[in-house]
C-alpha cells in the first residue's frame, strides 16, 4: 500500500512540474509582463528598473526555479489588471467554485447511481425507456444553452429562481457561503443542475451498463440458487461490484466540474475562479491565467490520488496483483 501511494504521488510530482513548465512558459509568450504593469506611457529606464526587480533578466532556468519556489509557497504575483495578489484573488472566488461543483457533484451522483440502478433492474419498463431518452437532452446540448434554457423557464416565464448572481451570503471567517441563507440556496439551484446534468448521464448510464453486466455474471446466479432475497443480491451483491468503475469516473468527473465550470458561472455570473479566469483571459493577466492552471492540475492531481487509493481499497484483486508483483 505504502509503495503503491508513493509511486502515485511521484507521478502527481512529475504531472505537477510540467504543468508548471507550461504556466511559466505564458510568462515569456503571452505578452510583455513589465508594459502590462507599467502601460505605454512609461520611460525606458522604468522598464529597465522593474525587470531587473521582477528578475526578468536572469536565466531562464533560474526563473523557472524561483516560480516553482513561488508557487509551493502559493505566491503568483500581483494582477496585472487589478493590482491585487492573486493568491488573494483565487482564495476570494475559491469557495463560490467549491460550493457550486460540490452541489452538482452530488447531484449527479445521487440521481445518476440512482437512476442508473433503476433502469438497469428495470429494462424492458416504459418508464425506463423515457429516462433514457430523456438522458440525451445531458449528452447531446451543450451546458451553455442547457443553463439558458433553465433561465428562461424557471427564471424568465415562472419567475421561481434568480437567474444570476450567488446570492446573500455569511462571512465565516475566510469562508463565505451561500448555504446557509435561503436567497444563496436559490441562486445555487440553475447553476447547480446545469452543471451536473452532463455528469449525472454518464454516472447513470455507466451504472446501468455495470449493472447489467454484473447481473448476468455467474455468482449472481449462484446467489439466486442459494434463496438470497433480490434486495439482497441487487444492492449487496451487484451494486457494491458496479461501484468499482463508478468510484473513478466520479473521482475524475468532480475533477472536470471544479476545472471546467467556466462556462456554467459565465451563464449565470457566478462570482467563482471561472469567471476570475474568463476575465483575466481578456485582459491577458498572466499571473491570474497561470495560477488557474496550476490550480486546476492540483485539482486533477489531487483527486486522481485520491481515487486510485481508494480503487486500491475497494477492488482487492489490486492489492493481489501488487502483491504478487512484489514477490
Amino acid at each position: 500500500m505504502l509503495a503503491f501511494i508513493l509511486r502515485r504521488l511521484l507521478q502527481s510530482v512529475v504531472v505537477m512540474l510540467f504543468v508548471a513548465l507550461i504556466a511559466f512558459s505564458m510568462f515569456r509568450f503571452v505578452g510583455d509582463p513589465v508594459a502590462s504593469m507599467l502601460g505605454q506611457e512609461s520611460r525606458l529606464e522604468d522598464h529597465e528598473l522593474l525587470r531587473e526587480q521582477l528578475g526578468l533578466n536572469d536565466p531562464v532556468f533560474l526563473q523557472f526555479a524561483r516560480f516553482i519556489g513561488n508557487a509551493v509557497q502559493g505566491q503568483f504575483g500581483i494582477s496585472y489588471r487589478l493590482q491585487t495578489p492573486v493568491t488573494e484573488l483565487i482564495f476570494s472566488r475559491l469557495p463560490a467554485t467549491i460550493e457550486l461543483a460540490f452541489a452538482s457533484a452530488l447531484i449527479a451522483l445521487v440521481f445518476g447511481v440512482g437512476l442508473g440502478v433503476y433502469t438497469a433492474l428495470r429494462p424492458r419498463a416504459w418508464s425506463t425507456s423515457i429516462i433514457m431518452s430523456a438522458s440525451l437532452i445531458g449528452v447531446s446540448l451543450p451546458t451553455f444553452l442547457i443553463g439558458i434554457g433553465l433561465i428562461y423557464i424557471f427564471a424568465v416565464e415562472l419567475k421561481m429562481l434568480p437567474s444570476f448572481g450567488r446570492g446573500e451570503t455569511v462571512n465565516l471567517g475566510w469562508w463565505t457561503t451561500g448555504l446557509l441563507t435561503t436567497s444563496g440556496l436559490r441562486s445555487l439551484i440553475l447553476p447547480a443542475i446545469t452543471l451536473s446534468l452532463f455528469q449525472l448521464t454518464l454516472i447513470m448510464r455507466l451504472v446501468r451498463a455495470e449493472m447489467l453486466e454484473v447481473l448476468r455474471q455467474d455468482y449472481i446466479r449462484f446467489a439466486r440458487a442459494r434463496g438470497l432475497s433480490q434486495r439482497t443480491i441487487n444492492f449487496g451483491h451487484a451494486l457494491k461490484n458496479t461501484l468499482v468503475p463508478v468510484i473513478t469516473i466520479t473521482g475524475l468527473q468532480l475533477g472536470s466540474v471544479i476545472a471546467f465550470a467556466i462556462i456554467t458561472e459565465t451563464v449565470f455570473q457566478w462570482p467563482g475562479v471561472g469567471s476570475l479566469f474568463v476575465n483575466s483571459v481578456q485582459v491577458v493577466d498572466v499571473p491570474v491565467m497561470a495560477a488557474y492552471l496550476l490550480f486546476v492540475a492540483l485539482v486533477f492531481v489531487v483527486i486522481n490520488l485520491i481515487v486510485d487509493i481508494l480503487y486500491y481499497v475497494v477492488d482487492p484483486r489490486l492489492r493481489v496483483d501488487a502483491r504478487a508483483g512484489g514477490k
